[in-house]
């Protein structure tokens, strides 16, 4: 089994070579016209599976489609990650989106609702309520 030292290198590996692949080797016009983000890897121990999460600031909400082509991708992506990194056998690849940069501008626009109702109590005067 892997230690976890070389488990977070091998993933650090993978994200940056799934990353060059989308840029320049994916000539799927989707791919190439969307800003794809890679934003964390996860690998399992073994070195045998690992997810990829992926963000998009794509205002089209075509997230559906882009995840299915990418996960239409993952055999010539698996074989790219092989042979860059010269391995005999490439972990298999599933791709997920990334939800914790929505939840982020979720939280951020709930704290951002709660200053504006706290500077209209104060500019009303009613101090009692805060």
């Amino acid at each position: 089994m892997a230690n976890s030292r070389r488990v977070e290198k091998f993933a650090a590996l993978i994200r940056r070579e799934v990353s060059d692949i989308l840029k320049r080797s994916i000539k799927d016009e989707l791919i190439q016209k969307t800003i794809i983000t890679i934003t964390e890897v996860e690998v399992s121990n073994d070195l045998q599976y690992c997810k990829v999460f992926f963000s998009n600031f794509d205002q089209n909400n075509r997230i559906d489609l882009i995840q299915e082509t990418l996960n239409s991708s993952t055999g010539f992506i698996k074989g790219e990650v092989a042979r860059r990194l010269q391995m005999r056998r490439a972990p298999e690849i599933i791709f997920k989106l990334d939800k914790r940069i929505e939840k982020g501008d979720s939280v951020l626009n709930i704290l951002g609702q709660l200053e504006k109702a706290r500077e209209s109590k104060i500019s009303h005067g009613s101090f009692d309520e805060l």
